[in-house]
């Protein structure tokens, strides 16, 4: 193992023994012998890896007296500059921890300081027209670097030889001839620049810089986290879990070749114009990650799409230090679907000329590719193969190919450390984030008041200027027409209603299509609404959320189905670190709108929990910034949908709307036949006036509603009606709160119904331990509730199967016994 600064000794001195050239060539000559790239463009490429290289040594630097507080390093992988070199840099990419030397890379393109090849260098597809506008290069090549330089006199081959004795039949570009006091002709080419004190790979610098010192100018996430992103450099920030940002890019890919092929992204989605009809998603992961569940999804859905027919233009990029002895490549290469290109990530030119290869072969055929890249890990323990250093090997082409010596690159390595010492220096006095108001303002922000005007001008269109195509739609009999609905039917209702105000909406998940869902709710919208924007995917709840994480980015408003809560649980981190992150790690730059739905909460089957009957909610409800919802009746059903969409589209909400399963077709409440479970679906004039905002519970007074306070949600709103009719016999009158949000909570709701009666009875369908029941007493505790509390929640208990689940579940027997209970005291 090598410490930073063992190996920035070593590649000192390297470079110090490289000595100079046998014979001098101008940086705006192609490298000898048909090399892919120019001198100048050779010379970038080491400034972005030495740039990479130096922050390494700056993040230990920092943190060794408490000012840095990242410190993964990106040596050893740096010849991913030369694939962003390869890319555009209006390519969307999503970048792991060790790829400091992209990030610089695609600063430099974005500024246009990396220089442009000569024609018959680039790879272009005929089938695509050649880059213009932004995403042409803005630098002449061969023209700055040798007007700028001084011009050096050195020994050339013999001036007064023939053209067919001499070793080229024209100078170098740039050079010029100089003729000193005796006669002597020699060729001059332009001395190596220096860079620029605050060039493009120092502004790249102090965006990193930033992020490691946590300063609050760091342009993404804002001293929240250390991340590669910007915005203007299409470089979309992710986590630092391994391969967990994978499906994202499968989705985003998916829905940029939708939107090339004619697809409406949701209104006001800015996102969708960020990126050019023929982009391709980059998106780069270490060998590590190609063992995750995540990476393994990601790749198996892509190769799935390709084998239907369905075009997905992802790149990805995979650096291996060959720590599995080949593994890493068995397993690439196997990947039906995908394309398999290989490359030494050590050597930059090679690495360029395939990178430049897949990237367009990606971007012709729209199909998925992977880029193998060989690394090493310079600073880790068992990966010290210093002779394999990518930047050292990028010095020796340099100075092989005659561009410039060993003693001119140890000089530009030196001056960029002097440079990122400066930055890191006064980046240590920028400020730092010091209130919780300024953490969180970005985490999920939300605007009540345009929520609700986004429902109200919904509800507008459709009974205005949409009326006709909404009637189409729905057969001449629009759902306010057809008399009283269920939960099931209400959610379908409501969900085309979003299809048909919401061009970028698209419902997606297992079966959705084929078969309406788990069960049936999103039957008929594939007939009503297409197949580009209601489709099947791959029973992976994980590949299920990527595919929204990437819609949602791109500016589509997705709306995935979850069959079964229990089903979700494997994919959680796709919500808590994927989802709910975006926007609190690009300071609202990125979002990723989403509206999944889950049916869950216990189920009428008596199938056991690992199957269906699940009420785990915890683990959503412990995420910042996510919204659930559980709505219980038809009439709070759609509303509150309509309040999710509306939040996505205006906020960039990320909303989990859990459906539950047992309430999807009951009709009764009391008595059989008495309908007290359907509800009559709300004409559009109406939305407006019957929105429900996020956060508000719902009240139900029984009998004189004075005596008790039941606080409840999903399943547990009609079991505990239920027992307020039988306590309503007893004299005992009851106020039922149906909670509706259970994040964010309503809290206000919560302490005026309570205080409204001085007992509170909290009826929670979760566990006792982590359940829903202990947001709500702490919230009561929290504000200075003096009454009496008691709760009846499930066990601490997996749900078994059959009959046996009603022992460890709620019921309104169990309710009313509580009830009781609570009064007696």
């Amino acid at each position: 193992m090598s410490t930073p600064q063992d190996l920035d000794d070593r590649l000192r001195a390297e470079l110090a023994a490289l000595g100079a050239p046998d014979q001098r060539r101008d940086l705006g000559e192609p490298l000898p012998e048909g090399g892919p790239l120019t001198g100048a463009q050779a010379l970038a490429l080491f400034d972005a890896q030495s740039t990479s290289r130096l922050l390494d040594l700056a993040g230990r630097w920092l943190s060794g007296f408490g000012e840095g507080y990242f410190t993964i390093e990106s040596a050893g992988h740096e010849g991913d500059a030369a694939v962003a070199a390869a890319l555009r840099p209006t390519d969307p990419a999503l970048l792991h921890a060790r790829s400091g030397a992209f990030y610089c890379l695609r600063a430099a393109q974005a500024a246009g300081a990396f220089p442009a090849a000569p024609p018959h260098l680039i790879p272009t597809a005929p089938d695509l027209p050649a880059a213009t506008g932004a995403d042409a290069d803005p630098q002449d090549p061969g023209t700055s670097w040798s007007e700028s330089a001084p011009v050096r006199a050195v020994p050339h081959q013999d001036l007064d030889a023939e053209p067919g004795e001499r070793e080229a039949d024209s100078l170098p570009v740039g050079a010029g001839v100089v003729v000193d006091a005796d006669g002597d002709a020699t060729v001059g080419v332009p001395d190596l620049p220096q860079p620029a004190p605050d060039d493009a790979f120092a502004a790249a610098a102090r965006d990193v810089l930033r992020g490691i010192v946590a300063s609050a100018e760091e342009p993404a996430a804002g001293g929240r986290a250390k991340v590669f992103g910007r915005a203007d450099l299409a470089v979309v920030p992710t986590t630092s879990t391994a391969g967990s940002h994978l499906p994202r890019a499968v989705g985003l890919g998916l829905a940029l070749e939708r939107l090339r092929r004619g697809a409406r992204p949701a209104d006001g989605a800015a996102e969708a114009a960020s990126w050019p009809a023929d982009a391709v998603v980059v998106c780069s992961f270490d060998d590590g990650a190609i063992n995750q569940a995540t990476a393994t999804a990601a790749l198996n859905t892509t190769g799935w799409y390709d084998h239907t027919g369905l075009r997905i233009p992802v790149l990805f990029v995979c650096a291996d230090g060959d720590a599995s002895e080949g593994w890493v490549a068995a397993a690439l290469r196997s990947r039906p679907g995908i394309r398999y290109f290989g490359a030494d990530g050590t050597d930059v030119a090679a690495t360029y000329r395939v990178a430049a290869e897949a990237a367009d072969w990606v971007r012709r055929q729209r199909r998925p590719a992977v880029l193998h890249l060989s690394a090493v890990r310079l600073t880790e323990p068992g990966d010290g193969d210093a002779a394999r250093d990518p930047l050292l090997a990028t010095a020796r082409l340099l100075v092989t190919s005659g561009y410039a010596s060993g003693e001119e690159l140890l000089a530009r390595y030196d001056e960029r450390g002097w440079q990122l010492r400066r930055v890191a220096e006064e980046v240590l006095d920028e400020p730092k984030l010091a209130s919780p108001v300024e953490i969180v303002r970005e985490l999920a922000p939300r605007r009540p008041v345009r929520v609700s005007r986004a429902v109200a001008e919904a509800g507008a269109r459709a009974a205005g200027p949409a009326a006709g195509a909404r009637a189409e739609a729905f057969g001449g009999k629009p759902p306010e027409l057809t008399g009283r609905l269920t939960l099931a039917q209400s959610i379908t209702a409501a969900l085309a209603d979003g299809m048909l105000d919401h061009p970028g909406m698209a419902v997606f998940g297992q079966e959705v299509a084929a078969r309406g869902g788990a069960h049936g709710v999103t039957g008929g919208l594939r007939d009503r609404f297409g197949a580009a924007r209601v489709f099947d995917t791959l029973p992976d709840e994980t590949s299920i959320l990527g595919l929204g994480l990437g819609a949602g980015l791109a500016g589509l408003l997705p709306v995935p189905e979850i069959r079964h809560l229990a089903s979700l649980h494997g994919a959680e981190d796709q919500l808590r670190g994927e989802a709910a992150t975006m926007r609190f790690l690009s300071r609202g730059a990125f979002r990723n709108p989403m509206v999944v739905r889950v049916a869950g909460l216990a189920a009428p089957e008596g199938l056991g929990g690992h199957d269906h009957n699940d009420n785990s909610l915890g683990a959503l409800r412990d995420v910042p910034g996510l919204v659930v919802a559980v709505p219980a009746r038809p009439d709070d059903a759609a509303p509150m949908l309509r309040t999710c969409l509306a939040a996505a589209r205006v906020d960039g909400s990320v909303c989990v709307f859990v459906e539950p399963v047992a309430l999807y077709h009951v009709r009764d409440l009391h008595t059989e036949g008495d309908e007290g479970w359907t509800a009559e679906y709300a004409e559009p004039g109406a939305w407006g006036d019957r929105h429900v905002p996020i956060g508000r519970a719902r009240v139900y007074g029984v009998g004189s509603a004075e005596d008790l306070t039941i606080i409840t949600f999903g399943n547990g709103v009609r079991m505990s009606l239920r027992a307020a009719a039988t306590l309503a016999e007893e004299g005992v009158g009851s106020r039922v709160v149906d909670l509706r949000w259970l994040a964010p909570l309503p809290t206000a709701d919560i302490i005026r119904e309570a205080s409204a009666t001085g007992r509170v009875l909290v009826v929670d369908e979760t566990r006792r331990s982590g359940g829903v029941g202990e947001g709500v007493l702490s919230a009561l505790v929290d504000t200075g509730y003096v009454g009496a509390a008691r709760r009846v929640a499930g066990l601490d208990s997996f749900v078994p199967l059959g009959p046996a689940a009603r022992q460890v579940l709620v019921s309104a027997e169990a309710i009313t016994q509580g009830a009781r209970t609570l009064l007696a005291r």
